[in-house]
């Protein structure tokens, strides 16, 4: 395996990144633009340890190609060797594999550069800023932060997907594209400074993550360990 992966397999591997082979077992249509596929790990939830946020590369033909593309385990189960993965459908290569997929398809997962550093001290309150795309990571950051209240920005309709926040703590602020990069600027200095512990997460497009972690970091000065941010995919 990897060696149709081109160049950036080529990287990945000599970064120390590992295949595997994931096995669909079936699907759900969450939204007529997300779907969620289940499947077998294989081997893949026994080298690695499962962790908040965690993710794979996945393999994606583009006219003869090759296109990896990164997503969030959903509910990993290491004793039965299975997952989920949620697509947030549109154009392209991996969207077109996401809608035709079904049990007994396979694809190829490489595994390198994932982790996450629970922030210590615990945070007082959580700033996450998500789209669909990284709404399985957002997910995964709210059950491993526990009793932290959170403030959300989320750019698009939440209607109808799997969103996992309580709102009996956490407060999600709907907004439509564009305009998330405005609303946090307007919102965010004045919370930052009412909780003594903050922490801030960023998954958006690479632009908008790049934009709002430079903001948070230079104009807010808060510091990179209370901080995380990650293109999740790049707008055409």
């Amino acid at each position: 395996m990897g060696q149709g992966h081109g160049w950036q397999g080529t990287v990945l591997k000599l970064m120390g990144a590992k295949d595997f082979v994931l096995t669909v077992t079936g699907a759900e249509d969450v939204t007529p633009e997300y779907r969620r596929l289940h499947f077998t790990d294989g081997g893949l939830l026994t080298a690695y340890a499962v962790h908040p946020t965690m993710w794979v590369r996945l393999w994606f033909d583009n006219a003869g190609k090759p296109h990896q593309r990164a997503y969030t385990l959903v509910d990993p189960d290491p004793e039965a060797g299975t997952f989920s993965l949620e697509f947030a459908l549109h154009e392209g290569c991996a969207s077109d594999w996401a809608r035709a997929a079904k049990a007994g398809d396979t694809i190829e997962a490489t595994v390198q550069g994932t982790g996450f550093q629970h922030p210590r001290p615990e945070p007082s309150h959580v700033f996450a800023i998500a789209d669909p795309a990284s709404l399985p990571a957002l997910n995964s950051l709210l059950d491993a932060l526990g009793p932290a209240p959170a403030t959300i920005w989320f750019e698009g309709e939440l209607d109808g997907l799997p969103c996992r926040a309580d709102t009996s703590r956490h407060e999600i602020r709907q907004v439509p594209r564009p305009g998330l990069v405005d609303a946090v600027r307007a919102a965010l200095p004045a919370q930052l400074t009412a909780t003594p512990n903050p922490y801030v997460w960023i998954a958006c497009d690479t632009v908008t993550t790049r934009t709002l972690a430079s903001y948070v970091r230079k104009e807010l000065s808060v510091p990179k360990e209370r901080m995380h941010a990650l293109g999740y995919w790049r707008a055409t």
